[in-house]
């Protein structure tokens, strides 16, 4: 029975890393129809929060049994998608994705310190690879690869929030994912709102300004963000972090994908290189099990 819940949440897992990689296309249409850089996370989360304002409404008891627990582990992938949203906005896509995705390290460590999980072999070579990929990325030889700018560091810090909020998840796992999706809405909208009010009080946007993408964003949202988000929360609460999060991976190979053909960004040998490694690592331990699991049946 396990088992078969374990293969679902692996799969939920990947599934929600492919959807996240289409999460820069709206973020990039809003700063296309003028929106302050800052104020655009906040327009991206303001719907969906809008569209989980009756469950919060319902679940408002089973929210309250959840307590400080529950409020750190949202406010933790709040903080982690507030600041990836806008690591999107002020580097390239393919830097915010590298650098969010070096989080499996994090959750390796942080799940040995916390959960007492073991660090096998598998792991680390997973981990080499991840932080081989971010090296090639960065290019080798050409000085120490740390990040560029501001949005290079944003994407860094975001991947040690959702490290934090999957071992929170794995160690919390009596928490309902609906009541952890209401709550990543809810937390995100606030803590960006907050950050762009402090930043830029005077680029508050007009309805006028996001109209002509609402369309679009809505599509997203409604098709994509959400249950992203949902598979993204309830599948961690049946794994171990540190696999979570390679999993999680496949958002690098569709956001590569989708950002050659549709942003114009460069993608070159490098970047292929980079990808491969990253993703390659979220491979590792999966491809392994199978073999396992196949030598024991023969």
């Amino acid at each position: 029975m396990f088992a078969a819940i374990e293969a679902r949440a692996k799969f939920a897992c990947l599934y929600a890393g492919a959807v996240w990689g289409f999460f820069w296309i709206p973020l990039r249409a809003l700063e296309g129809a003028g929106l302050h850089s800052l104020w655009i996370t906040t327009v991206y989360f303001l719907l969906p929060f809008i569209c989980v304002l009756p469950v919060l409404g319902l679940r408002w008891r089973s929210i309250l049994r959840g307590g400080l627990a529950l409020q750190l582990t949202v406010l933790a992938s709040g903080a982690a998608l507030t600041l990836y949203s806008a690591s999107i906005v002020f580097t390239d896509v393919i830097r915010a994705l590298m650098l969010f995705y070096l989080m499996p390290i994090w959750s390796i460590l942080l799940a040995r310190v916390f959960l007492k999980e073991r660090i096998t072999l598998i792991r680390v070579v997973a981990m080499g690879l991840a932080i081989l990929g971010m090296l090639t990325l960065f290019g080798l030889g050409t000085g120490f690869p740390v990040p560029h700018n501001s949005g290079d560091w944003m994407g860094l810090a975001a991947g040690i929030f959702w490290a934090c909020a999957m071992v929170r998840i794995r160690m919390h796992d009596d928490h309902a994912a609906v009541d952890l999706t209401a709550g990543f809405f809810t937390w995100g909208v606030i803590l960006s709102a907050a950050f762009s009010l402090a930043l830029a009080p005077e680029h508050i946007p007009s309805l006028r300004q996001t109209a002509p993408v609402l369309p679009l964003l809505i599509g997203f949202v409604l098709f994509l963000v959400i249950p992203g988000t949902y598979a993204s929360l309830w599948g961690p609460k049946f794994l171990n972090p540190g696999v979570s999060g390679l999993l999680f991976m496949t958002e690098i190979v569709v956001g590569a994908i989708s950002v050659a053909l549709f942003a114009g960004e460069p993608f070159g040998s490098r970047e292929l290189i980079g990808v491969i490694l990253i993703a390659g690592a979220s491979l590792v331990e999966p491809f392994t099990s199978i073999m396992r699991k196949s030598s024991r049946q023969i």
